[in-house]
């Protein structure tokens, strides 16, 4: 999922509210670490993104692409917190939707009612007798 703006923005700001002050790098790999991508320059973008958040006072600069978080109002820190969880729950649906899509039968030329080949999850090889854990087995 793509962030940027707002968005972008109340992720970098949480992920320094909760976890104290850390570097323009780490904080890339926390973004993708959680499914987040960003476009362009990932340096660029987180750095734009905490000067916006240094003007309004909720973050701080410590030295050259270290950031800390500073005091957020309890309205807003709840505002960016219900934000992010509907971002964290959006990359996880995504998420699933790639994994666990309904299988897409094909059967070869020469199979019978019994054997029946299939791509599973976009992949080439044969679909497994049970359907697994992304499909409901009742």
């Amino acid at each position: 999922m793509d962030l940027r703006g707002t968005d972008l923005r109340y992720v970098l700001t949480l992920h320094l509210a909760l976890h104290g002050p850390a570097t323009v790098v780490e904080l890339i790999d926390a973004l993708d670490y959680h499914g987040f991508c960003l476009r362009g320059r990932p340096s660029k973008a987180v750095s734009d993104a905490l000067r916006w958040e240094i003007e309004h006072g909720r973050v701080h600069r410590l030295g050259r692409g270290r950031y800390g978080p500073a005091y957020i109002p309890r309205s807003t820190e709840y505002r960016i917190h219900q934000r992010v969880l509907a971002l964290r729950t959006a990359v996880v649906a995504e998420r699933r939707a790639k994994r666990c899509r309904p299988p897409q039968w094909y059967p070869p030329a020469e199979a019978s009612n019994v054997d029946r080949g299939g791509a599973r999850c976009g992949s080439s090889y044969r679909a497994p007798a049970s359907p697994g854990p992304c499909w409901p087995t009742g």
